[in-house]
């Protein structure tokens, strides 16, 4: 296979050179790198290779298995120079030891939902240290703990507390590929978070390796990098390989409803109650919207919105049905709508992926969510959206590129409310209502992995929310990295741009900073939108 494509420091040093000694020179940086991980580990433990170059069989499924935004998937994307699929820590330190020594950056992967791909991508030349055979899940259900390796599956630790028991759980995402490691450490919100709050906000200890190779748990790293880990986001302050998490109760019965209204089913009017219900809702229920636009044949035009009112209650359906009629009238939900199950069973529900009737072992796919071609934005929002304001909503959707196009709104309040924002560094608590998820797809095979005009929709959409969430700043969410919000200037080394920085973390941005230049004040770890330290500190 071709060499991957760099455009970094190292290739400015080779400009001048025939490309024949270019090549030469980029294979020699290869090699050398391979030859120190080689030398400080084992590149098979049994019959299982950890390093991986561009000229082995297994570099190539390696890369593209977890890479799930499809867009990147192109022979023009950068890629690694080599790649590590660590099975020990010691396979960890030597990743970061030789990464140093012969001057590559280095992406950490868990699960590859990085909506940007800087988990395995990179402009300079870099290493993927791929976790996903770091997957180990030990649960001590006597305690209600996990010891959960970052490299697991949020879909692998459910179906783990799952086969243990029937009344614990713990309160993460929706979709069972995405990685532990990425989505807490930016701070990871599902169905149970007007409950108990988010998945970072239920972790109790940590191990993480830093800069130096040293091994730090809770104790021994300090309270401000601990802070720091949940929900300060991936790839900034080290390699956090495993987390202690506080499993939650649940009852032996919940109840599923999903119930679909169009706009000539007086949508408008229930998204516009819906803002006011379902923050201050009892915290046993959250009630989520998917909205959509859809074909409607009979009318002119022959669109129409579709919203999705899909909610998970912590009971039974006959309690669920009294707070509904007491709280949300309008909707007219029945006992028929709803559904009772235990949790892993919602799990599998509230997924959308997959088929009536699936095991709770198919949490254990790891490609079970289809790989798309995405671009995706996020918002929060303080006060309920006006009629007028929703009915514009509408309109954008109307245009064609929104045939493929959709927003999730997920309801705050509850434990989210009651959570302080410098808590952990997740900082979006109290004083949001709801959090707004923007996405477009797009057919890459027809069009290309690219599509300009459905980006374009996407950022027209979120344009158009500008007047209707949060303002100084317009906040955003870590785990829904978005480059349109700014980047690092990678080249120069030192010259960081943060404007992105705020927008994710608030006034917790400085206290990052702060963290970032005492343990890692060269920053190594770096990517296109990690945490900068105050000033570079060469060593």
């Amino acid at each position: 296979m071709n060499m991957p494509k760099r455009t970094s420091l190292l290739a400015f040093a080779f400009v001048l050179l025939p490309s024949s000694l270019l090549a030469a020179s980029a294979q020699n940086s290869t090699d050398d790198l391979a030859q120190c991980l080689t030398n400080r580990t084992e590149n098979f433990t049994g019959l299982i290779r950890v390093i991986h170059t561009p000229q082995d069989p297994t570099y190539t499924p390696i890369y593209e298995l977890l890479l799930q935004e499809l867009r990147f998937m192109t022979n023009s994307t950068p890629k690694p120079w080599v790649i590590v699929t660590a099975l020990k820590e010691s396979h960890i330190q030597a990743t970061i030891y030789c990464s140093k020594k012969h001057g590559f950056q280095i992406r950490i992967r868990s699960g590859g939902h990085d909506f940007e791909g800087s988990s395995y991508i990179s402009e300079v030349p870099f290493v993927v240290l791929d976790l996903f055979q770091f997957h180990s899940i030990d649960i001590d259900v006597e305690t209600a703990t996990a010891w959960v390796h970052s490299g697991a599956t949020l879909g692998q630790l459910y179906y783990e507390i799952s086969q243990k028991s029937r009344t614990l759980a713990f309160p993460a995402g929706y979709w069972s590929t995405v990685g532990v490691g990425g989505h807490l450490a930016g701070g990871g919100y599902g169905a149970l978070l007007r409950k108990y709050g988010l998945a970072a906000d239920n972790v109790i200890d940590a191990i993480v390796i830093d800069v130096n190779g040293t091994i730090l748990n809770r104790s021994s790293m300090g309270e401000d990098l601990f802070w720091a880990i949940r929900g300060g986001g991936h790839g900034n302050f080290g390699v956090i390989v495993s987390w202690k998490v506080k499993l939650v109760a649940v009852p032996e019965t919940v109840t599923v409803f999903k119930v679909s209204r169009t706009l000539e089913q007086n949508a408008t009017a229930l998204v516009h109650r819906w803002q006011y219900v379902a923050p201050t809702i009892h915290e046993d229920l959250t009630m989520t919207l998917r909205i959509s636009s859809v074909d409607a044949p009979q009318q002119i035009p022959n669109r129409t919105m579709l919203i999705g009112f899909e909610s998970l209650f912590l009971g039974g359906a006959d309690r669920l049905q009294v707070l509904m009629n007491a709280s949300f009238p309008e909707l007219g939900l029945t006992r028929e709508d709803c559904r009772e199950m235990s949790w892993i069973e919602s799990v599998l529900m509230l997924a959308d992926i997959f088929p009536n009737g699936s095991s709770p072992a198919i949490l254990l796919n790891r490609t079970a969510v289809p790989k798309q071609y995405t671009k995706q934005k996020a918002d929060y929002v303080e006060k309920p959206i006006s009629v007028e304001g929703l009915e514009g909503i509408w309109k954008v959707f109307s245009e064609i590129e929104a045939e493929a196009g959709g927003m999730n709104w997920t309801p705050y309040g509850g434990r989210m409310s009651e959570i302080p924002d410098s808590e952990i560094a997740y900082p979006h608590r109290a004083g949001n209502i709801f959090l707004i998820y923007e996405a477009v797809y797009w057919n890459g095979e027809k069009i290309g992995p690219v599509s300009p005009r459905h980006v374009r929709w996407v950022r027209k959409l979120h344009r158009y929310l500008t007047p209707y969430v949060s303002k100084n700043p317009r906040s955003a969410y870590a785990n829904y990295r978005d480059y349109d919000l700014g980047t690092n200037n990678i080249i120069p080394f030192d010259n960081q741009s943060v404007s992105w920085g705020i927008q994710y973390f608030k006034n917790n941005f400085k206290r990052l900073v702060q963290v970032k230049t005492k343990v890692d004040p060269g920053n190594f770890f770096q990517n296109e939108q990690s945490i900068p330290p105050s000033k570079v500190t060469r060593s």
